[in-house]
């Protein structure tokens, strides 16, 4: 029988072994509050970790939208090169979390994220550098992206993918009103004849007969399950190109005749998603669609004091808005775009706000369903670019690592990996 003391001596040699495992974390959690250094590349992150099959929690409202997963082999490195702020949490830790946030008085939740959806952006083969933020911050993130256009969209691949992005688009056929600025400029040109020549190619013989037919291409998407979600003018004027389906809404400089002058009188307000009895801006050397666009002497704002505030939902009974929603903050600095702000008085009743300057009467941000889809509509071009204007240098994304503006084009990429809950609001 071996003595007491070599027995302890043992012992204490055996526990100093098993140690590490006993108290090895079996979680990594990514805040996404203020103590989160990259928020962008957290997005990315979450996102590659679907692609491994790897399952990630989106803890709803907790430390700013915070993300757990298993603590994997590679994991770790993975975030540690990207630059994600993150830390290793016990089992016992994140069963302490898990009960705060299933607590019924704690506006929290978890929503598990299952499968990374197939993103499309819907843009010209010819984009400027200064045309689309979320490529931008999508490039940024390290989220992988399909481009298409007109061609791919007639050709009916949006079957293919989960989400559709539009951007800085003109979907009523007038190539964004630049003619009065710009219609000497050779990207314009360039545009006009590429524009004309995919009409042609399928069978229009005008583009913004082309471009109602892509609307309803993109309507079918979303009805059939899509997600969909649209900043700047692609909000607005594809609101109008639905409304005005069949009708000529487009002036000789666009189109080669004269527009119906009754346009406006045959609008059918029962086919948009967001917007009803707006008014055609009909002077084609304005730069604007209709009064859809709250314009700068409207608002009462400038780049000083422009900010809008994020609701609060019920992370329990309102899973789809709360994470459309999560941030670090709940004031989000404004920006503008050629449709930077939606009036709130032509907004229709169903739709759901989720952003609003209250004080200027306008709507930020807003979330609708469409049959088995949804969709989302955000104002504004470029988040971390106050005024953008045409031709300037494109925002460098490293400067803006925690920006909540783009955090929100974030949570949407997201949203479709959700395993869904049903709304109650």
């Amino acid at each position: 029988m071996l003595p007491i003391r070599r027995l302890l001596a043992f012992g204490l040699l055996l526990l100093a072994y098993l140690w590490p495992a006993v108290g090895r974390a079996s979680q990594i959690l990514i805040p996404m509050d203020e103590a989160q250094r990259e928020h962008l590349k957290a997005y990315g992150a979450a996102y590659w970790l679907l692609t491994k099959e790897i399952e990630v929690d989106w803890l709803l409202n907790y430390r700013g939208g915070s993300f757990a997963f298993p603590a994997v082999q590679g994991t770790e490195q993975e975030l540690a090169v990207r630059g994600v702020t993150y830390q290793v949490v016990s089992d016992a830790q994140y069963s302490a979390i898990l009960s705060q946030l299933s607590d019924p008085s704690a506006n929290m939740d978890l929503m598990k994220l299952e499968k990374p959806p197939k993103i499309a952006v819907y843009t010209p083969k010819g984009k400027q550098p200064w045309d689309d933020a979320v490529t931008l911050v999508l490039n940024y993130a390290e989220i992988p992206y399909t481009e298409l256009y007109d061609d791919e969209v007639l050709d009916g691949r949006l079957t293919k993918y989960d989400w559709l992005h539009l951007h800085h688009e003109d979907f009523t056929g007038q190539y964004g009103k630049f003619y009065a600025t710009s219609r000497n400029r050779p990207w314009y040109q360039q545009q006009q004849r590429d524009a004309e020549a995919a009409a042609k190619r399928h069978g229009f013989g005008k583009v913004s007969q082309m471009k109602a037919a892509v609307v309803t291409r993109m309507q079918e998407f979303v009805a059939g399950g899509g997600f969909l979600f649209a900043m700047c003018s692609a909000t607005d004027t594809y609101d109008i190109a639905l409304a005005g389906l069949g009708l000529d809404m487009v002036d000789v400089m666009y189109d080669g005749d004269a527009p119906d002058p009754q346009a406006q009188q045959k609008l059918n307000f029962n086919r948009t998603l967001a917007f009803r009895n707006f008014t055609l801006e009909r002077n084609p050397y304005q730069y604007e669609y209709s009064n859809i666009d709250m314009q700068p002497y409207e608002r009462g704002v400038g780049e000083e004091n422009d900010y809008f505030q994020l609701f609060t939902f019920s992370a329990k009974n309102d899973p789809v808005p709360t994470m459309l929603t999560q941030n670090h903050t709940r004031t989000v600095k404004g920006f503008m775009g050629q449709t930077t702000a939606f009036r709130k008085t032509l907004v229709k009743p169903d739709v759901l706000v989720m952003g609003e300057n209250k004080t200027s009467g306008e709507v930020r941000y807003m979330h609708g369903e469409l049959g088995k889809g949804t969709w989302t509509f955000y104002g504004g071009h470029d988040p971390e670019d106050y005024q953008h204007l045409v031709e300037e240098e494109p925002t460098e994304m490293s400067l803006h690592p925690n920006s909540p503006g783009y955090r929100l084009i974030l949570n949407n990429i997201l949203f479709p990996a959700a395993k869904k809950k049903k709304q109650k609001t």
